[in-house]
């Protein structure tokens, strides 16, 4: 008997098809006659059948590069980097680094020099070492609490004009938080404010400490701030500040953002007040994007950020200035850990690790980039090997060779 079943039509997809976010189409609209009410149970199991068999190929067609990077000749000659180890959990976890480094092959190598926070200044040579490779990677520096020490992450800031601190905070697939969709950038003025280090005792049980705000400063973090934005596609810029109490100092923070928004008007431009800031941010922190705060708001800022996207341990960052760029963990809070992790080498080593990703990408080197953050992440969202602040029990040794293995 002659088969009957005829081929049926597959129409092209309509023009809503579209992908609001890869690597999965977002909505697929057909025709009306398409509907599967109308069609025979033969040609139900065709349409699943030729579903099932172009899932792959619009896998392939989704997470295929279409545009190539192409570097400038010379690009992949080995750039040097100067390490700095620091203290507490700070020499594990930039050995973890250096591992996963050598593991890519990745076109750097280290300078290593011995830092540490009781240290009356950094030594000259470590500052030579900076300034002529650029590019610094640090561990956590520990400050002494009082006394006349001055802090050396404060002095390295201002030696190299580090003027501007970058913490990105958001969700890692595959880790469970209060919140989702959390994805803020704090960028912070870094090198005035309350960290000036102007303090003095003006008679004894009176001391004095002043808070230094200029429209210079001001006014290049926020051009950062803005410019950072538009060239990551980002879509609202919030100035955090206190000028209903401070109104000159703060005041004059204001001034000099409103000015840059104006020049960026494709970008949204609000404002808020730094305690209500700390509010929305526990209990509504997608809402925020890009934020630029003076320099003591910023540091409060990025390590509630940072704990409310999944911890400080996991969040990237750095310091920039015009000619030089110092990376680390982001969120400065337990960045040198406790006596108990340092014994245990259970310290977590993914906010360095993704903070040498942020490094490759301004070293111009954004594959390796790409693979070191695809494997962090896929590491996390397994949820095998995870460190006790992530509720696992993984030593930092162990989650190394997990973001190792998962290398492309």
């Amino acid at each position: 008997m002659k088969n009957s079943f005829k081929r049926p039509f597959y129409p092209p997809l309509s023009p809503t098809f579209r992908f609001q976010s890869l690597p999965f189409p977002k909505t697929i609209n057909y025709p009306a006659f398409l509907s599967l009410s109308v069609l025979s149970k033969a040609q139900k199991f065709r349409i699943s059948d030729m579903a099932r068999r172009s899932l792959p190929l619009l896998k392939n067609l989704i997470t295929t590069r279409s545009v190539t990077y192409m570097p400038r000749p010379g690009d992949g000659a080995p750039r040097p980097v100067t390490l700095i180890p620091g203290d507490g959990i700070g020499p594990l976890v930039t050995n973890a680094v250096e591992q996963v480094m050598e593991a890519m092959h990745a076109p750097v190598y280290f300078e290593k020099y011995e830092v540490h926070g009781d240290m009356k200044r950094v030594p000259q040579e470590v500052l030579d070492s900076i300034k002529k490779n650029k590019v610094c990677l640090k561990g956590g520096l520990k400050t002494p609490v009082g006394g006349g020490v001055s802090s050396l992450n404060v002095q390295l800031r201002k030696e190299l004009d580090l003027y501007a601190s970058l913490v990105n905070c958001f969700n890692l697939p595959g880790l469970p938080t209060r919140h989702q969709n959390v994805d803020i950038v704090v960028i912070r003025e870094n090198t005035e404010g309350e960290y000036s280090g102007l303090e003095h005792e003006v008679v004894p049980g009176v001391v004095e400490s002043l808070k230094v705000i200029t429209k210079f400063c001001s006014e290049r973090i926020a051009k950062y701030a803005f410019e950072y934005a538009y060239l990551n596609n980002r879509k609202k810029v919030t100035a955090v500040h206190k000028a209903n109490i401070m109104k000159l100092a703060d005041g004059l923070f204001l001034e000099s953002c409103r000015e840059v928004a104006k020049k960026y008007p494709g970008i949204k431009y609000n404002e808020i007040i730094v305690d209500n800031c700390c509010m929305q941010l526990v209990a509504k922190p997608e809402q925020f994007d890009v934020m630029v705060t003076p320099n003591l708001y910023g540091n409060l800022v990025a390590n509630t950020a940072a704990g409310i996207a999944g911890g400080t341990g996991n969040m990237p960052g750095g310091n920039v200035g015009a000619d030089h760029a110092v990376f680390e963990q982001g969120a400065s809070a337990g960045n040198v850990g406790n006596e108990k992790i340092l014994e245990q080498k259970k310290a977590n080593p993914v906010a360095l690790l993704l903070s040498s990703a942020m490094m490759l990408r301004h070293l111009q080197f954004p594959s390796f980039a790409d693979r070191l953050e695809t494997a962090v992440k896929r590491v996390i969202s397994e949820g095998k090997y995870r460190t006790k602040d992530l509720g696992g029990d993984c030593t930092t040794q162990e989650v190394v060779d997990a973001v190792i293995a998962n290398l492309d």
